[in-house]
This record gives structure tokens, sequence and C-alpha cells, in this order.
């Protein structure tokens, strides 16, 4: 961490890695697990629908291989394509998680483009918050509905950069670089990222941390892409704050010419 960093604070909790990655898609659990310890992420996203945390009875638990003591455990409501669903996926995270209050919520509009549908989203994301959860929502690249979500509670706002798993990376950077203008609460890019240069630009922006589950999992080797957006998300991070150079038009030189003797 450099001079001038701060940890990424949620709901309260600092964090010191910018970085959280899924639970999906990996061959198994326990290389799920390597790819979370070569990520050196703190918190890991779970899709309560399709990955068991304890409701399916006699089967394995990804809760037996990653601990709730070590990790952030956020639960998400993938798959959800209304309101009522993911309201009710959250409620049932909460009794599995033992009262644990910060989800994922992500309400989605088809199954083709899984773009978020914000108008359910907004809904559920009202419900949540007055029930007591700590939201952190999926949403558009749109900076008036990301600003409507911050203002209703929600606890951090998570833009995509593309559409879920498509790996297309930031490709609408100038609406993300509006949302961050605007945003009092932490802004994490969610969906698109493909491999590391694009988590190293979604970080340049100035973005809080990115979220990724696709571009980890489905790399030929998960491990070790893992520790690559480990390292773009660090390194992504210290040039925003360092403040790249201005772009210019034509030619600067590196070294002045002003007083030289030939």
């Amino acid at each position: 961490m450099t001079a001038t960093e701060t940890p990424l604070t949620i709901a309260g909790k600092q964090y010191q890695s910018r970085l959280i990655v899924g639970s999906g898609k990996y061959q198994s659990f326990e290389q799920n697990r390597e790819a979370l310890v070569a990520s050196g992420a703190e918190m890991i996203t779970v899709a309560i629908r399709r990955v068991n945390l304890g409701q399916n009875k006699g089967e394995p638990s990804l809760l037996e291989v990653i601990s709730p003591q070590q990790y952030t455990i956020l639960p998400n409501t993938a798959g959800c394509y209304n309101a009522a669903d993911a309201v009710r996926t959250c409620r049932m995270a909460r009794e599995l998680l033992d009262g644990h209050k910060l989800v994922k919520l992500e309400v989605l509009g088809d199954q083709k483009t899984l773009y978020p549908n914000v108008t359910e989203t907004l809904i559920a994301a009202q419900e949540l918050v007055n029930d007591g959860f700590d939201v952190m929502v999926y949403t558009s690249d749109d900076p008036l509905i990301a600003k409507r979500l911050e203002e209703m509670g929600c606890v951090a706002v998570m833009p995509l950069g593309a559409p879920i798993g498509s790996g297309l990376g930031i490709r609408n950077p100038y609406n993300i670089r509006m949302i961050l203008q605007n945003a009092k609460v932490p802004i994490i890019v969610d969906a698109g990222v493909g491999t590391a240069s694009d988590a190293a630009i979604a970080m340049e922006l100035g973005c809080d941390g990115v979220l990724m589950n696709t571009a980890i999992a489905e790399a030929k080797n998960p491990i070790l892409m893992a520790s690559a957006m480990k390292k773009a998300v660090q390194s992504g991070r210290e040039a925003f704050l360092a403040g790249r150079m201005p772009r210019r038009l034509y030619a600067s030189a590196s070294s002045p010419i002003d007083g030289t003797f030939f």
C-alpha cells in the first residue's frame, strides 16, 4: 500500500484487496480456493441459486473449503429475473449465513444478454435496504441510475464494464467516469473483464475495485490468471493515484534542449 492509499471500505469493513472474485464455473471447490488464494482477494461472491452453502443437505458445501472466518462471503442473486425472487434469495442467504447482511443484488433482464433489469433492480434494492441489508448492486452504466441507487442507501454501486461473461473489457469508460465523479460510495466494475489489462484500465479510471468470475475461472490456467489479476488491480490503482501524464497531440522531447551546447 502506498503512502497516499487508503483501504477499500464497504459497509464499515476495510479491505486491503480491491479485487472481488466469484465462485462459479470452476472445475472444483478446491480449484476455486486455489484461485482465491492466488488472487489475494478477501471477498468472494456466491450465487445462492447455484452454489451450495448448506441449503442442499448431503452435498459438498463451498464453506467446507472457503472459510467465512477468513473471507467475506458475498451472497448474490444471480439467476433472478424479478425483484421478488431477488429479495427472497437474499433473505434465504441471511438465514444460511446466520444473519449475514451484506449481499450483492443483481436482477437480470433476459437470459441472452444477462443485462440488468434496472426497473426491478430499483424495486428490490429499496426493499432490501428497508429490510436492513447492506446492498452492493449490479446495474447498467447509467450515471443517473447509479446515483439513485446510492441515494436509496446501497453501500456500493457496481456498473457493468460489458455484458456478464463476455470478456469484452470496459466498453464505455466515459460513463464509468461520470459515475465516479458523482459517487460517494465505492464504485466497483462488475462484469465484462476478460484479462489483466481490462482490470488495470478499470482501476486507472478511478474505480474502487473490480469484481470478476469468468475471466479467472475460464482461463486456461485459472490460478495463474488469478495472480495476474491481483497484480493488474494493484498496478492500475497505483497508476491512478500517481496521476498519468497529460495526452498531447504532438511529440514532447523527453529531455529539454535549453542550455545545450549544440
